[in-house]
């Protein structure tokens, strides 16, 4: 009889301890596919959050930088972009790293996040005290925040100077 309720017992507890393993793989693997989703072909092993909300707040916490893209799925200057944001392994390292990031499909109701107008593809960054980096653009006068793939080291460098904080408020 104890043998038996010994036997039932660990039966019982491996299945637990099954459950409990499968559940931990599963939620490992929403999150990846989470971060998969979000990151829209912007670089699948970094962190995107979702909202500019959430993205604020979590800049703040951690101090360290946001960088916003605005970008439309079927712009091919958008297409072209993402293509050469993600075969950059410095810009991708630093996203991962040093920034928090967001990639925006649909404008933000902000208007901080559109000083200049609502083109796409525009980068822009935002210190962690809430503050939009205008001095940080690209090279076109006429769309401030536009970077096209020839601007990849334009865009390395404002991603440095963004990591200088402006410690305004902090």
């Amino acid at each position: 009889e104890n043998m038996h309720s010994f036997q039932l017992l660990c039966s019982l507890l491996l299945c637990n301890a099954l459950v409990v393993i499968n559940c931990a793989i599963c939620t490992q693997k929403k999150l990846i596919n989470q971060s998969i989703i979000f990151s829209i072909g912007w670089g699948d092993e970094i962190e995107w959050v979702q909202t500019y909300e959430e993205a604020l707040t979590r800049s703040r916490n951690s101090k360290k930088p946001l960088m916003v893209i605005h970008h439309l799925e079927e712009c091919p200057y958008s297409q072209a972009l993402k293509k050469a944001f993600v075969s950059s392994p410095e810009i991708q390292k630093m996203a991962q790293e040093d920034f928090i990031m967001l990639n925006l499909v649909h404008s933000s109701t902000d208007d901080n996040m559109a000083p200049d107008g609502h083109y796409v593809p525009r980068i822009l960054f935002v210190d962690p005290s809430m503050t939009v980096r205008a001095d940080l653009t690209g090279k076109y006068k006429n769309r401030m925040y536009a970077y096209e793939p020839a601007d990849i080291s334009n865009l390395i460098e404002n991603m440095r100077q963004a990591k200088t904080l402006l410690h305004t408020e902090l």
